[in-house]
């Protein structure tokens, strides 16, 4: 028997809604079935309220807590059609700017034809005294967006998928959401909407499409290569492709191989035999790979005759910095002032910011204009405190916006609007995915300096390429390899071990002393309780470090040990639940008013401005912390400070948000912290590897505790997992210059 004959039927009318979450459409209320009786029911049931009547089709189910429900996988909402449903419907808060007294004043002037009005007539809305115009088009607006989204979510649930997906198509494509899903299904598995290519391709073939025709192989293979740009590669073997995808749509290679050169054909995806690889990319990637390989080709070429007497001028900014460069730091500078194109790596206390800072004074003694940039907001602040001069990230310089008539990201400044400098100085390099360097690239003067500075053995960029490694690896870069140890005479045991993590030693972690501790415990739940009693009681109390100035890291999202749990004890004892606090549940989370959050996803378009009124500005990235300032449950908005801008988010834009006592050691790359607790526990090989115990060791400046195992840590460090990263632009620049 399927499961369609499996689902029972109720059917009643809404009594009241008592949880419901925006983001997703998840909500639970109370039923009156058509026997009279009170049931409770979940599912997804967006913009459900008092009064609308339902046919829900699920099976019946006990919650370990909340007892007997009526679990949902379809439902079939029936608006209110008497004058007193509608009024229960309205008074329930189903419409934006509606409460029980304007829903008196609408029920009593239109009866049982107000939903009507509402949908189609607005001006006769504005005929009610104590409704403005603005109002009117406001409660309109509200209601034909319900509308929408209920036609939306019939149809995609009459493909028996997740009722969320309507709810994302909505907030994307707003009253074109139904329409583009009939044109093209697949548009259900990109990033912006995130189902998967299964739940694309029921669709598809439910609406009629053939499973071996040519646009559904198509579809799958862009699937396959937009899907791995998540895994760092620019492109995709053209065998391994066809081998994927074929696998994945359950047709056959050559077919697959086939609508390949279709594809090549059309300029949907481009080709090229190189690094060995008869490589197949997405045409944005392959511009940005080979772009960014002739500019840096170009800049490797370029050398300055500067007039300046090296010598001279180093002496004089030694003078001024009080300080005496080392030969490598005195070579560095002596190629920042010849070179159009330096790289610059190293681990920590090798003097990279002594370098950056050398190197600002140099250009501003000779008249250099210099920017200074970072690719997260954390990174391009901790610049600013290490040079006194303001940094921005590279999306914020390079004026980043959403193109919402082509779905992708653009940028003001580019080779028609380039950038006003001379030179830029870029840090935390090993970050910037191959898209970002492109962009840069192309909004630098033809003439202006670039100095990269990074750390080659911290985690890759999260989006597509390597390129810092590339440009090391690639030998035809002036590269500066930092390696001698100066930060705190080198007495620091965190840079020390740090280093040793680094050459895959094994360090002494029962050493407790300096400022790099370890804290052995071998249960979850024992090193949860130490972590929270570190933040709120030891630090704070014995060291005099406030909780602001705490990083709790996590290898890995999940489990006892993982950054979700971790939020939730932290916030139990950083910020508990007070009269005093305002606070807002939003899927499993509950955002209150003081807590600690992080903008997870890049959004070009939110406004903010300074805390002083006087700057306004757009644009929050991924990366960026604040704390919420307040919580307004009239308006529907939650206003977080962000480093002094602040931003209100509506309640249905708080997925872009999650809790940030503890953060991921991919989400903390580029940022440097005063105290970080570092909990280790079980977790996947893939995130349990050298280069991220590395990474978050050199997150702490002045005090490193790692609470857990000490297994856990070595069995890290010998976890020495190098994936392969499918890009050419090592190769690229090494061809075009000459090399090979």
């Amino acid at each position: 028997m399927d499961q369609e004959t499996d689902l029972l039927e109720l059917s009643g009318t809404v009594e009241a809604v008592i949880y419901k979450n925006e983001e997703n459409g998840y909500t639970v209320l109370r039923l009156r079935d058509s026997s009279g009786e009170n049931v409770t029911v979940v599912g997804c049931f967006p913009y459900a309220a008092a009064g609308e009547s339902m046919i829900v089709s699920g099976q019946w189910m006990t919650h370990s807590v909340h007892g007997r429900q009526f679990k949902a996988e379809f439902a079939q909402r029936i608006l209110p059609t008497s004058a007193s449903a509608i009024y229960d419907f309205l008074a329930g808060g189903s419409v934006k700017g509606i409460g029980p007294a304007t829903a008196a004043l609408i029920v009593d002037r239109f009866g049982d034809r107000a939903l009507d009005v509402m949908l189609t007539s607005p001006d006769e809305l504005a005929a009610i005294r104590g409704i403005s115009a603005a109002k009117a088009k406001q409660i309109s607006a509200s209601f034909r967006q319900q509308a929408g989204v209920r036609m939306l979510m019939e149809f995609v649930c009459s493909f028996g998928l997740r009722p969320v997906l309507a709810m994302r198509m909505h907030r994307f494509y707003g009253e074109e959401a139904m329409e583009t899903l009939k044109e093209n299904p697949y548009v259900l598995c990109s990033a912006l909407i995130g189902g998967t290519f299964a739940e694309a391709d029921t669709m598809a073939l439910e609406l009629g499409m053939e499973g071996g025709s040519s646009k559904r192989i198509d579809a799958a293979l862009l699937f396959e290569l937009a899907h791995n740009t998540g895994n760092g590669h620019c492109f995709i073997p053209r065998e391994k492709l066809a081998a994927a995808t074929a696998e994945l749509i359950g047709v056959e290679p050559e077919d697959v191989d086939e609508c390949i050169g279709g594809l090549i054909e059309s300029g949907d995806m481009k080709y090229e035999e190189i690094a060995g690889c008869r490589a197949c990319y997405l045409p944005e990637l392959y511009e940005a790979e080979t772009n960014a390989a002739e500019n840096f080709a170009r800049m490797c070429r370029r050398t300055f005759r500067d007039k300046a007497n090296i010598a001279k001028l180093l002496t004089k900014l030694e003078a001024q910095q009080g300080i005496s460069y080392a030969p490598m730091q005195r070579q560095t500078l002596e190629l920042a002032l010849k070179n159009q194109l330096l790289v610059i790596t190293g681990g920590p206390g090798t003097g990279k910011t002594t370098s950056i800072r050398a190197i600002l004074a140099m250009f501003d003694e000779i008249g250099i204009k210099t920017l200074l940039c970072a690719p997260t907001g954390r990174a391009a602040k901790r610049m600013t405190e290490l040079t006194g001069r303001d940094a921005a990230t590279v999306h914020r310089m390079l004026g980043a916006k959403f193109d919402e008539d082509n779905d992708r990201v653009v940028f003001t400044k580019d080779e028609s609007d380039r950038l006003d400098c001379d030179a830029v100085i870029l840090d935390e390099c090993s970050m910037v995915d191959i898209c970002l360097m492109d962009a840069l690239l192309r909004a630098l003067p033809p003439d202006a300096r670039l100095i990269m500075v990074g750390d080659a053995d911290q985690l890759p960029s999260v989006g597509p390429g390597n390129v810092f490694s590339a440009l090391i690896r690639s030998q035809v870069v002036a590269t500066v390899r930092l390696t001698e140890i100066f930060r705190q005479t080198g007495d620091s045991r965190i840079i020390r071990n740090a280093h040793m993590i680094n050459r895959g030693e094994h360090p002494d972690l029962a050493e407790n002393s300096g400022d790099f501790f370890r804290l052995k415990r071998l249960q979850a739940g024992s090193a949860v309780e130490t972590i929270t009693e570190l933040c709120a009681v030891r630090l704070p109390g014995k060291m005099n470090i406030p909780p602001q100035d705490i990083q709790v890291l996590s290898p890995t999202r999940k489990g006892e040990m993982g950054t979700v749990n971790l939020n939730k004890k932290l916030q139990e004892v950083l910020n508990p639940r007070s009269p005093e606090k305002k606070e807002k549940l939003f899927g499993d989370a509950v955002f209150r008013e003081g807590d600690r959050v992080m903008q997870i996803r890049n959004n070009y378009d939110i406004l903010w401005k300074s805390e002083n009124g006087t700057e306004t500005g757009t644009g929050m990235f991924n990366g960026d912390v604040g704390t919420i300032k307040s919580i307004d449950m009239d308006e529907e908005t939650m206003t977080v400070c962000f480093d002094g801008k602040t931003a209100s988010y509506g309640f249905d834009a708080l997925i872009e948000l999650e809790h940030a006592w503890a953060v991921t050691v991919h989400k903390a790359q580029g940022s440097e912290y005063r105290a970080v607790i570092l909990a280790l526990g079980q977790g996947s090989k893939m995130l349990m590897t050298r280069d991220v115990l590395y990474t978050a060791v050199t997150r702490a400046k002045k005090l490193l505790i790692i609470v857990g195992d000490d297994q856990t840590a070595y069995q890290m460090i010998d976890n020495y997992r190098q994936s392969r990263r499918y890009t050419a632009l090592r190769v690229r620049l090494r061809r075009l210059c000459g090399v090979e």
